[in-house]
């Protein structure tokens, strides 16, 4: 099988984890590996590597690259979304980790699988869109069961589309005419919604929708938002949670979730000291996001919006 998928900004993620040889680490996105790869050549025999993806490909490619350290150091590799990442430690007698790194959305060899139904240059491929294979609901539902509202919400929200409205209400009358099966169809209808003169100045036109149906399919923000909490809480102190976004929203949701646990005080402002006992669980490492450099955009493009943030437990 051939997973091409070129890991962005590699050294910096791996240098934020701050890697303790005899510790143990988590991916909760393993994807093909690349990551992990280095993460796994910095650990000792007596570290343990943790790899979490939902994508059946992925996890195949991912055990065949990783073979090589299974008899240098404790190795495991689950199927699961990373947002079960408690009960996969707590099924291995992990309590705490040292590191927990999450590369959030598509990879490369997913958008370039045409079959898989997320990328908005192929005509014929299925609408799909599920990054667990396994799961029964698809883009297909999204496009032909949500009402004109909930598409337009949808669209709006995690497509930032200033299109949305039109787009969700063609959606709707042209699923009345018949069932819209591929990503071809939902692309010509998507084209249609926006005038003519917008779409010579524009992008793709089916670009954002796109990355809308997909984030609302696999419950990205919803994951993202409901996991950050819990793995910060399963630090080890000094460990550290290193999330990579390409999306402004999945960063607002990183950001925000770190600035909480550095100061979750509800104190009022006015209060001479803090009385509702809420404690600091640690703090980013770098005031603001890491981003790639100009070389890396350059020899590859879908790094551009990429952006690392890192949080470091305390003691606490």
């Amino acid at each position: 099988m051939e997973f091409n998928h070129v890991s962005v900004l590699m050294d910096e993620t791996i240098d934020s984890l701050n890697i303790k040889p005899d510790g143990i680490y988590v991916d909760g996105t393993l994807g093909g590996a690349g990551h992990a790869s280095e993460v796994c050549k910095r650990l000792s025999d007596k570290g343990t590597f943790i790899g979490i993806d939902q994508d059946e490909d992925a996890l195949s490619v991912a055990t065949e690259r990783l073979s090589k350290f299974k008899d240098k150091l404790n190795l495991h590799i689950v199927k699961s979304n990373y947002s079960d990442f408690e009960n996969v430690l707590n099924d291995l007698g992990i309590d705490k980790v040292d590191g927990i790194l999450l590369d959030i959305g598509v990879s490369s060899y997913q958008i370039d699988t045409a079959d898989r139904g997320f990328t908005y240059k192929e005509d014929d491929a299925p609408l799909d869109m599920r990054m667990d294979k396994s799961s029964e609901f698809s883009a297909k539902n999204v496009v032909n069961e949500y009402s004109e509202m909930e598409l337009f919400r949808v669209i709006r929200d995690y497509g930032e589309d200033k299109f949305a409205k039109n787009i969700a209400k063609h959606i709707v009358a042209a699923r009345q005419e018949k069932e819209i099966e591929t990503t071809g169809e939902l692309i010509e209808i998507i084209k249609a919604a926006i005038p003519m003169k917008i779409r010579a100045k524009m992008g793709h036109p089916a670009k954002q929708t796109f990355q809308a149906i997909r984030i609302e399919v696999n419950k990205e923000l919803e994951v993202l938002e409901n996991s950050i909490d819990r793995m910060i809480e399963r630090l080890n102190p000094e460990g550290r949670l290193s999330i990579i976004t390409f999306h402004s929203l999945e960063d607002r949701i990183v950001k925000n979730k770190f600035k909480d646990n550095e100061d979750p005080c509800i104190c009022p402002k006015n209060f001479p000291k803090c009385v509702c006992g809420r404690l600091s669980k640690g703090k980013s490492v770098y005031r603001k996001p890491i981003v790639p450099t100009d070389k890396e955009v350059e020899d590859n493009k879908r790094s551009k919006s990429s952006k690392l943030r890192t949080f470091e437990r305390n003691e606490n």
